[in-house]
């Protein structure tokens, strides 16, 4: 049954389709030209026309969705551009969504893109303040939702984060948006390009206090679980390539809908692999994110959506 394609495609057991994929995107406060990241080629920080623009030519190759992030024009202690109801990331949720309603809109929810230390949430006497963010991820949520997101994914990994945001969308009369929760993001090093590409590389420690140990999978199925019961709707792994063994544990112990995140080092990898012609690009990507497909994840998170919707047709 390996002897044809015709025959390979009968028996096949794992289908990747364009409908699998999530581009981010980021999205600056300067109106003026775009910026290339020069840690993930290929990839630009947008301006919000340009980034409507980018929008529709996803949307048109068949990409079902998109990833916000935000780099603002100036940051605080307190990241309060994360919940501005003028802030970039809720401008752009209204441009998008106003040009192009069919494209699913979805938005990061955290604070370390905003905040002038770098951190997650809201820092006193050198530590995160784990309630205290509370309160400001559940309002930058709800301002996200006011301007239109179709989704929001909060990213932080604050304990009861989802709860709050849950609590928070049904008081302020938006109890059908879905959550997407990051619930188990790793402490990795496969962050650095993305940390380049939106200034929030700590202005000091690190995020091993809320993120989690890669050495550990059954506190990473812990965490699903309680973010499920908080009122996620999907729950993701954080990045995907590395912890497909999660991938998989999690989907076979909570039955739930299950995201992963193709994160900033993995398409840098490959990308810097296929630039030096070490790798087949179109190959090696398309076996990447068929192995998350296959782990158990039935959305990703990829920075090579735009591609591989090409690619898949």
């Amino acid at each position: 049954m390996r002897a044809t394609t015709a025959l390979r495609d009968l028996v096949r057991e794992t289908e990747l389709s364009i409908r699998h994929l999530i581009q981010p995107l980021f999205v600056i406060a300067d109106p003026g030209a775009s910026e290339a990241v020069d840690t993930m080629p290929g990839i630009d920080r947008l301006s919000i026309n340009e980034l409507v623009e980018e929008a529709g030519d996803l949307h048109a190759a068949g990409v079902p969705g998109v990833l916000l992030f935000g780099i603002p024009s100036a940051k605080d202690d307190v990241g309060s551009g994360a919940y501005d109801d003028e802030g970039v990331v809720q401008m752009a949720v209204r441009a998008v969504k106003k040009a192009h309603p069919g494209l699913a809109v979805m938005t990061d929810v955290c604070l370390c893109e905003y905040t002038s230390h770098g951190h997650c949430g809201f820092v006193r006497d050198g530590e995160v303040d784990n309630d205290i963010s509370l309160e400001l991820l559940a309002k930058t949520a709800i301002s996200h939702a006011e301007a239109g997101a179709d989704v929001v994914c909060p990213s932080d990994m604050m304990d009861g984060r989802v709860g709050m945001i849950r609590h928070q969308l049904e008081e302020e009369g938006f109890p059908n948006l879905p959550i997407i929760a990051y619930s188990a993001k790793y402490a990795s090093a496969f962050y650095g390009p993305f940390r380049v590409a939106v200034d929030s590389t700590p202005e000091f420690g690190d995020r091993r206090g809320y993120q989690l140990d890669p050495a550990n999978a059954d506190e990473a199925v812990r965490e699903a679980k309680l973010d499920l019961d908080e009122g996620a709707d999907v729950l993701m792994v954080k990045p995907a390539t590395p912890y497909l063994d999660v991938i998989r544990r999690i989907k076979d112990e909570t039955g739930a809908p299950v995201a992963a995140y193709q994160v900033s080092g993995e398409y840098s990898a490959l990308k810097a692999a296929a630039q030096n012609g070490w790798l087949d690009e179109r190959a090696a990507v398309l076996e990447t994110l068929t192995s998350i497909k296959r782990a158990g994840a039935d959305l990703i998170f990829t920075y090579y959506a735009k591609e591989a919707a090409e690619w898949l047709r």
